[in-house]
This record gives C-alpha cells, sequence and structure tokens, in this order.
C-alpha cells in the first residue's frame, strides 16, 4: 500500500472500530481510534503471517496487551480477511468470537488473552524468547501497548528480561495518547519520559507521531533493523482520532461514541480497503523435539528424601525423554532443586530472576509456541503472580506451576517464606489441577503426569525430607487417593496430604495401640478429589477429620467438603489447620504449634471417638 492508502485503511479501522462498539453499545472506540494508524501500517507493511495457517511456525506473532481495544483488532482481522463485516457486528454479543477483550479460547489469531493491563509485554517476552532460544526462528513478536499499562511493575520486569537476553526480535508499540480512564496519565504526551526509561533498561527506543503513517513505516524498519537490543517504538496519538466531539476528550473511555453515525460520516463513511498481509518468510518446519517415556528416578521405601529434591530429579529425567520440556526459575533454582534440570539441559532452562510476574508470563508465552513449560519458585511467591495465573487460565495455556516451601513445615524462616494460602488460589483458578505429593515417587510420577494435562497444573512440594511410603512403581492418577491404613472396624478417617500424611500415619498407630481404629486417606489430588473414596469413608466411618499445613480457608479441609457439594449426606467433618500467625521455630515445633503433628491429630482423634461414644 502507498502512503494514501495507508491514511485511508487507518480511517476504516476506526470506522469500523466504532461501528462495531455501536451495535454493541459498549466497548472502547477512542482507544482503537489512537492506535488505528500504528496496526494499519504494521499490518499492511511488516507483519509476516499466515490467517490460513495460525499456527505457522514462522508466522510472525502479534500481542494487543491494550486488549480493551479489541474492535482495533477485530477490525484489522476483516481487513485482512479473516472475519467479514456480518460477524464484525456480533461484537460482544452472547456466542460471538469477538469477545470484549480478545482471548484465543475464541480465535486462532489471538496469542494471549489480555485485558489485565500490563500482561501483554511480559508474554511478549516469552514468545520472543521461545523463538530466539527454544524455537531458533526467524520470526518476530509485535506488541501493542497503552501508556497507561506502563504504570504496572510487570511492564519493567518485561523490559529488564527482554533487555538481558538481547531480544532484538520483540518490539513494543506504545500508543501514547495521554488519557487513560479517568483522565491523564502520568506523563502524558511526554515521549522522552517513557524513552527515558525504556532506555535505561537497555532498549532501543524511538519516538514518532503516531498519526504520521511514513514516521511509523520508518519506525518500524528501524526496529527491524536493530540488533542486540529489543525495541520500544514510542508513537504520540490521540485517543479519539478523527472524530473532533471525542478526539483528546476526557471522560469518554470505555464508552461507545455518542453519535455513531455522524462519526463514522466524519471519518470519510465505511470503506473495504484488503490488506494482503505478507507471508511467513520461510516453511517453517519445526524440527522433531524427542519423545520418549521418562526413565525417572526410584527410591526404596523406608530411605528419607525431600519432594523438591524428588521435583528436581524427576523434571531433569523428564526433560531428557521429551524434547519439549522447559524449566523457568525465579532465581531460587537451588532451593526448588531446578538447578537439576538446568545442569543437564541448560539450553531449555530459562532464569528469570526475582520476577514471579515474568517468571509465569513467560511460561504462557513458551506455551503459546508448543512448549510444554515447568516454573518453580517458593509457594509464598506464587502469590504474587496470581494475575497472571488467573489471566493464564483465561488463554487456556498449558503451564506447569511448582511452588516450594509450602507451609509452616520449612520451619525456622518464619511467616514470609510459608506458602499457606496457594492450595487456596490455586484451587480457585478455572479448570485447574492441584498436586500435593507426600513421598518421593509420588512426586516423580505426577512430574511426570503433569506434562500430559491441559490447563493450569500445580505441584506443591516441600523443604524437608520425608520417609518413602509407595514403591516406585506405583500408579497416582489425578484426581486418586490413596488409602494407607483401614479395616472394618474403622471409627475416624484421617484425610492428609504432604507433609501430614506421615503425621497422620503415625497418630493412628498411636489411636491403634489404644483400640481405636482409624482410616488414613493420602489425598495428594487436591483438585480434583477422589469422591467416591471420600464418600465411603464418610458412610463407612462416619467422621472424616482433615489434616493440612496451610489456613482452613480454600485448602484441602473445604477440598474435601466440597466432595459432598452432589446431595449426599455431609458427614461430621473436623479440619485442622494452620489458624495462628507462625513465628521462626523447628519444622517440629511449627507442627506442633499449628496442631498438625501427630500428637495433636491422636488428641483430636481421642476426642471425635469419645464423642461419639456418649452420643
Amino acid at each position: 500500500m502507498n502512503t494514501g492508502e495507508l491514511v485511508e485503511l487507518g480511517q476504516q479501522l476506526r470506522v469500523d472500530s466504532v461501528r462495531a462498539a455501536a451495535a454493541a453499545g459498549s466497548g472502547h472506540p477512542t482507544s482503537s481510534m489512537s492506535a488505528a494508524d500504528l496496526t494499519a501500517v504494521l499490518f499492511a507493511r511488516h507483519f509476516r503471517y499466515d490467517f490460513d495457517r495460525p499456527d505457522h511456525p514462522a508466522n510472525d506473532r502479534f500481542v494487543l496487551s491494550k486488549g480493551h481495544a479489541s474492535p482495533l483488532m477485530y477490525a484489522t482481522y476483516k481487513a485482512a480477511g479473516a472475519i467479514d463485516d456480518e460477524e464484525l457486528l456480533t461484537f460482544r454479543e452472547n456466542g460471538s468470537r469477538l469477545e470484549g477483550h480478545p482471548t484465543p479460547r475464541r480465535l486462532p489469531w489471538v496469542e494471549t488473552a489480555t485485558g489485565s493491563l500490563g500482561q501483554g509485554l511480559p508474554v511478549g517476552v516469552g514468545i520472543a524468547l521461545a523463538g530466539r532460544r527454544l524455537d531458533h526462528a526467524g520470526y518476530r513478536v509485535w506488541v501493542l501497548c497503552g501508556d497507561s499499562e506502563l504504570a504496572e511493575g510487570s511492564v519493567w520486569e518485561a523490559a529488564e528480561q527482554a533487555a538481558y537476553e538481547n531480544l532484538d526480535n520483540l518490539t513494543a508499540v506504545v500508543d501514547v495518547n495521554r488519557l487513560g480512564q479517568r483522565g491523564p496519565t502520568r506523563h502524558g504526551h511526554d515521549l522522552d519520559a517513557y524513552a527515558r526509561r525504556f532506555q535505561a533498561f537497555g532498549w532501543h527506543t524511538v519516538e514518532v507521531d503516531g498519526h504520521d503513517v511514513d514516521a511509523v513505516d520508518r519506525a518500524y524498519g528501524e526496529a527491524l533493523s536493530t540488533r542486540g537490543q529489543p525495541t520500544a517504538i514510542l508513537a504520540r496519538t490521540l485517543k479519539g482520532k478523527g472524530v473532533a466531539a471525542v478526539q483528546d476528550r476526557e471522560g469518554l473511555h470505555g464508552k461507545p461514541l455518542p453519535e455513531a453515525e455522524d462519526a463514522v460520516a466524519e471519518l470519510g463513511g465505511p470503506r473495504d480497503l484488503r490488506i494482503r498481509v505478507r507471508p511467513p518468510s520461510s516453511d517453517g518446519e519445526r524440527p522433531a523435539r524427542l519423545a520418549a517415556e521418562p526413565a525417572l528416578p526410584r527410591w526404596d521405601k523406608g530411605e528419607e528424601v525431600a519432594t523438591r529434591n524428588a521435583f528436581g530429579e524427576a523434571l531433569a529425567a523428564l526433560g531428557a525423554a521429551r524434547g519439549d520440556v522447559v524449566a523457568l526459575d525465579g532465581e531460587v533454582g537451588d532451593s526448588t532443586r531446578a538447578e537439576f534440570f538446568a545442569k543437564q539441559h541448560p539450553e531449555r532452562y530459562i532464569e528469570c530472576y526475582i520476577a514471579e510476574q515474568q517468571m509465569v508470563a513467560a511460561a504462557v508465552g513458551v506455551a503459546s509456541r508448543g512448549w510444554t513449560p515447568y516454573a518453580s519458585t517458593f509457594a509464598a511467591f506464587l502469590t504474587r503472580a496470581h494475575d497472571f495465573v488467573r489471566m493464564a487460565a483465561v488463554s487456556g495455556s498449558g503451564i506447569n506451576l511448582v511452588g516450594s516451601h509450602a507451609g509452616v513445615a520449612i520451619g525456622q524462616d518464619g511467616p514470609s517464606q510459608m506458602g499457606l494460602e496457594d492450595l487456596a488460589m490455586m484451587r480457585a483458578v478455572h479448570g485447574s489441577t492441584v498436586l500435593y505429593p507426600c513421598d518421593a515417587n509420588q512426586t516423580a510420577r505426577l512430574v511426570a503426569t503433569m506434562a500430559g494435562l491441559d490447563g493450569i497444573r500445580y505441584l506443591r512440594t516441600s523443604r524437608g525430607e520425608s520417609e518413602v511410603l509407595y514403591g516406585p512403581d506405583e500408579e497416582f492418577p489425578v484426581g486418586g487417593s490413596k488409602v494407607l491404613r483401614s479395616s472394618g472396624s474403622d471409627r475416624l478417617t484421617l484425610v492428609a496430604a504432604g507433609v501430614t500424611v506421615p503425621e497422620a500415619l503415625a497418630a493412628a498407630e498411636a489411636l491403634e495401640g489404644e483400640g481405636i481404629a482409624v482410616r488414613v486417606v493420602d489425598l495428594y489430588s487436591v483438585k480434583p478429589v477422589d469422591r467416591e473414596t471420600l464418600h465411603a469413608a464418610a458412610e463407612e466411618t462416619g467422621c472424616l477429620m482433615t489434616i493440612e499445613d496451610h489456613h482452613p480457608e480454600g485448602g484441602l479441609g473445604d477440598a474435601v467438603a466440597e466432595a459432598f457439594g452432589d446431595g449426599r449426606p455431609v458427614p461430621r467433618l473436623v479440619r485442622l489447620a494452620v489458624r495462628g500467625m507462625p513465628g521462626s521455630a523447628s519444622p517440629d515445633e511449627q507442627l506442633r504449634a499449628a496442631g498438625i503433628d501427630a500428637a495433636s491429630i491422636a488428641a483430636a482423634g481421642r476426642l471425635l471417638v469419645g464423642e461419639a461414644i456418649v452420643s
């Protein structure tokens, strides 16, 4: 397209953004109008993509970080021939693929769900990392950001990671339209303020008038020719560009234009220009990746092994068998034991340092390119990345998260290091799987199983050594459990997971010596739970007691309680959990103080059985 055609294409994208929002009666047309010229030039001149093959390995990748500007994205899809005008006008309707904020669940050309601002660039960094370090491919990643979202710390985690990795295949296009939701942004139209910040992180920057299509074209060309640095194109634009009633005016964010027909006429009326998006520059055949059954590590019953160690060894073994497995670390690999993978497969190990948001976002980006990521840090620190986990679920992303150093059992480090909310956090994520193994062989099996699951998968590991209870050939299906003790005369069922399993077994042993038969269930699959085993235990023993190294809200106890939400009678359910705020103490002292050690469990069991006899 020549300059005049690019100008007309920008106007067409504005018109179609206005029309889509008007048809829906909602949306963000003014935020779309500011970036219309930026998008027009990108797709018409520089973007390489096969819309008929969105999974083409050589396709460039486009991330709309300012996801509220979805009318612009959909208008661009229409211009590229991917959707038609009839579908464009279904924007935000029930059942439409054109949601208020785009998701890859509905549209194959969308890389990641956006709309929670500050996430597009971090995920784009992950995609660019995959291209540079894993795929060894020439595709480029283009991320369209809004200026408001540059207030998010996650953007600067991404900026540092991108510069550190020399991701010159990544370009951030910042639509500096000056206005946020409630008024002016922090820096307004001061492009130099943004440039100083990006430059401080090691980026190449280009400042440009975002409505001068020739200048924008040159800026993209400069980004393509820059080596050794990611590029940030800082484009001065006007929100609502082209319609006098809304252009650069406050109070119109997230609203359809008041006089849409007049606005369309002012913009020159509807057009039907078509973009001939250039195809990828190569056939992009993805090299075959090794895929074999892993030779998982094996431990003998009775050995003392920390489940975090088992995770590290199993992940390294899985990486040797499967060429698609990637490990990401939050600079604690020596503690989580992800370093075992790093030593054997350094080419597939991504160090994100202490930037958990970026770590999870990079995992999402890597997964979008067909890799199987395992991202690990302390369970407590994953909580700060929860919004990225939530949005990964919205994307339908398949990522494995591993949280170590969980619970009071870590001991003297104190509460800032103790994951006591992680099970609740991960259980609440849509479609998630939550696993909490108690021994080394169980951990190894579950690490391997996670690779074949869908959605968000979370594995909780422990710091201290624990006795190996299961043989190396034992199977642990997701949604299952293991009954470790049972008899026909059981009067109580102890339901435990992870570090509380050996405590429950010791308590059961003590109670048996007093003539009280107790069943013990290892509920290693916290989500989904083994409903059948729990229902049978409730029917046969009359009372369930959950024991968890976690706060009482949202963890093991709630998982068990919810297993009876299908109309079955709810059994008597007693919950032992960490109810106070721990301090520093030894692991044994911590378990005792929380009331989840063997002695406390046995005492609670005696009380329950005594009450049952009296009643």
